[in-house]
């Protein structure tokens, strides 16, 4: 199903996504964000204390924290690169999962931000019939196209949702131990809350994927895409977006935990899916960034859409390659509208108890 037309040109803009030195927008489904407002917080963004989980760390490892040079001399966004220290936190080995957030939703009976319905009000020139739930779903297109038109290869799927990931006739049976998928930021926040965690800051977050390596190397764990020839990643492989290969062995998600763990045991740190941080997105923020603990700034910016809100996503996803998404190696930075969540976006979370 074809997206909405009364969105199909805000829908262009922000599927806009470059390569290289450009900025890189991540921010999907974005007709959406229109409903929220910037200092929106949903009454179900914090579940009620007696359904909030006890802590536990078990799934996460203790990082010491320490200094490290952030940032990457490839993207416009993450210059320059500059000293940043972090305090010691817990940190998730790997993304969380359906299996989890299903606890969650059981517990608290939370409604993503996907599956809520829409206010007419909110979109006073569009027909009612047609304002129903849903999120962006990656369908691959059937030849080559243009990578200037993200809408061939992107799709707003009513009933698409964390549990239907592709739309109402799929689900989870199977992926229990994949990344859960189709969260918005404050989703991300409410399963935070309710696990008595947060979610990372993108220094954290960066310090955690290097894992004490302090090197410009291209990707995280080196030079090599696929050092000693087995691929390190869940990325996309062959021609984008028409023709996957899968030669990692995954067309979408893969079950957490399928590749190597870096040095500090963490999974999934490049790849997979987008992953949430706490910090708000401005591409100037480095530019004067405190060394010491940094937090993200103060608010958003973002030029090519300064009327949204969006927050820093790292790490990339399984649609991305060198040949069109570049922006899961070493020291990129992505970004997304808070509001908005597609199959390709999940979180992990940290604490520093």
């Amino acid at each position: 199903m074809k997206p909405w037309p009364y969105l199909i040109n805000h829908f262009k803009v922000v599927f806009s996504f470059f390569s290289g030195k450009t900025i890189f927008l991540v921010a999907l489904l974005a007709g959406l964000w229109s409903c929220h407002s910037a200092d929106r917080q949903s009454t179900q963004a914090q579940p009620p204390a007696d359904t909030v989980a006890r802590v536990s760390h078990r799934g996460m490892v203790w990082l010491e924290g320490g200094t490290f040079q952030m940032g990457s001399e490839e993207f416009d966004d993450a210059e320059p690169l500059h000293p940043a220290r972090v305090n010691g936190f817990w940190i998730d080995t790997h993304e969380v999962t359906n299996a989890e957030f299903a606890r969650f939703v059981q517990a608290t009976g939370y409604k993503t931000v996907a599956e809520r319905p829409l206010n007419p009000a909110d979109f006073p020139d569009a027909d009612p019939a047609l304002l129903v739930p849903g999120s962006a779903v990656f369908t691959p297109p059937r030849q080559a196209v243009s990578l200037q038109e993200p809408l061939q290869w992107w799709q707003y799927v009513p009933g698409a949702s964390w549990q239907h990931p592709q739309g109402p006739e799929s689900n989870l049976t199977g992926r229990e131990n994949h990344p859960v998928v189709h969260v918005a930021y404050e989703d991300a926040l409410a399963y935070a809350h309710w696990a008595h965690k947060r979610l990372p800051t993108e220094a954290e977050w960066e310090f955690a994927a290097r894992a004490g390596r302090q090197t410009t190397d291209p990707y995280y764990w080196g030079r090599e895409l696929r050092p000693e020839g087995r691929w390190r990643a869940n990325i996309f492989q062959g021609h984008f977006p028409d023709k996957n290969t899968t030669a990692d062995g995954f067309a979408g998600t893969a079950p957490v935990g399928s590749f190597a763990a870096n040095a500090y045991g963490l999974y999934d740190m490049e790849g997979n899916v987008w992953e949430w941080c706490s910090d708000f997105y401005r591409p100037d923020y480095y530019a004067n960034a405190p060394t010491d603990n940094p937090q993200g700034p103060p608010d958003s910016y973002d030029p090519q859409e300064p009327n949204a809100v969006k927050r820093v996503q790292r790490g990339g996803s399984f649609l991305c390659s060198d040949q069109y998404c570049i922006r899961y190696r070493a020291g990129s930075r992505g970004k997304g509208e808070v509001s908005s969540g597609s199959d390709n976006l999940g979180f992990r979370c940290v604490s520093e108890r």
